[in-house]
């Protein structure tokens, strides 16, 4: 469980930029999240094609993974439920036809896709060594910056 959530040594220069992505992308997913989460069962509307329980899913993935993103807690958990939500999203958008890019007054999967992108970037890297997890899951004989002589 510890090699999971332990952050792989890196610089600071790296772990800062997943620090800015973590708080930027998760603040986003919890204000995305948070009208989700006021109706979790029934946000997509009554013609939803998406049964309640993913709904609810994919409310609590947002809004929690998000919070969980920011300071770094769980990040590879959050992230995979978060990337997983996005890679739905962007799927439900093509099948559609929805353009990546939309013009005005369409929907498009740009959205998706930029936070999918971004969540197998925190799944794939893990958060960095400015997190919650790498002080909560360090490996034995590490210090906060990572074993004695790696930057």
């Amino acid at each position: 469980m510890r090699r999971i959530f332990s952050p792989a040594e890196r610089g600071a220069a790296l772990s800062l930029g997943l620090l800015v992505v973590r708080v930027v992308m998760g603040a986003a997913f919890m204000l995305h999240g948070w009208s989700k989460i006021q109706n979790p069962t029934g946000w997509m509307g009554e013609k939803a094609p998406v049964p309640a329980a993913l709904q609810a899913a994919a409310a609590i993935s947002e809004f929690c993974g998000g919070a969980a993103i920011i300071p770094g807690l769980l990040t590879r958990l959050a992230a995979l439920g978060l990337s997983i939500t996005m890679a739905v999203a962007a799927s439900t958008h093509m099948q559609n036809g929805d353009r990546f890019v939309p013009l005005p007054g369409e929907h498009g999967w740009e959205l998706a896709g930029i936070y999918f992108s971004c969540s197998l970037l925190l799944l794939l890297v893990g958060p960095g060594l400015f997190s919650l997890d790498a002080l909560l899951f360090r490996r034995s004989g590490e210090g906060i910056a990572g074993p004695p002589g790696v930057a």
